[in-house]
């Protein structure tokens, strides 16, 4: 179903823990449970690798131009190998969604985010699939390029990191073409709640015959 997969963050030791840098944890969590390693890739405008997934091959690629320059790169590495943008999957932070949160859409606006609004120009289309990653919004409109930019708290990070985690387990899925699924394991942010043991019924005790119960010897 996918042939890219895309996580959008800016380069640079001083953005790498930033909330603004999530599609990019994402795609290192890919990366690893592929076994694909990322390189320099001039022509792509980023660090591309590629893996081998049910006889196809798959690209990942983040994007180094930063964030606002995000669809050259894109753009770049799907005109190359003639990949559609309903191919395409990027994963990106989400300043509407909470911690924790991630929602799987296809199409759409860009919301205001500058990685998306340039992919959308570069590729000419709004087609492509998005993983969005919760990171929560300051409150103030004002403050949102400094939150983006920040580092979360730890309990904020562990809350994103649990949604990378789902996302990550639902890949197989998606490559598999069950969107429902992948969609449902996506969008739950609580695991069920397990169901009660049931309790044994009561032992059953066959009051003694007392023709023929025999006293205890001594």
């Amino acid at each position: 179903m996918f042939k890219l997969l895309v996580g959008l963050g800016n380069p640079g030791p001083e953005y790498e823990d930033t909330r603004h840098n999530a599609g990019w944890w994402w795609l290192d969590r890919i990366a690893a449970d592929l076994k694909a390693t990322l390189h320099p890739e001039r022509g792509f405008f980023g660090l591309a690798g590629r893996a081998q997934v049910q006889g196809h091959t798959l690209w990942l690629l983040k994007p180094t131009t930063y964030m606002n320059r995000s669809g050259q790169a894109v753009a770049a590495l799907a005109r190359f190998y003639k990949i559609a943008p309903h191919e395409i999957l990027v994963a990106h932070d989400e300043l509407d969604l909470p911690p924790g949160d991630a929602r799987l859409k296809r199409g759409g606006g860009h919301a205001g985010h500058n990685g998306l609004r340039d992919i959308h120009a570069q590729l000419g289309s709004a087609d492509y699939w998005r993983l969005r990653l919760g990171i929560g919004h300051p409150g103030v409109k004002a403050e949102v390029a400094h939150w983006v930019l920040r580092r979360p708290p730890q309990e904020q990070r562990q809350a994103i990191d649990a949604a990378i985690e789902r996302a990550a387990r639902a890949l197989p899925l998606l490559l598999a073409g069950d969107v429902a699924k992948a969609t449902s394991q996506i969008h739950t942010t609580q695991p069920p709640r397990p169901k009660p043991p049931r309790r044994p019924p009561p032992a059953q005790t066959e009051p003694a015959d007392s023709a023929t119960a025999q006293p205890p010897s001594a």
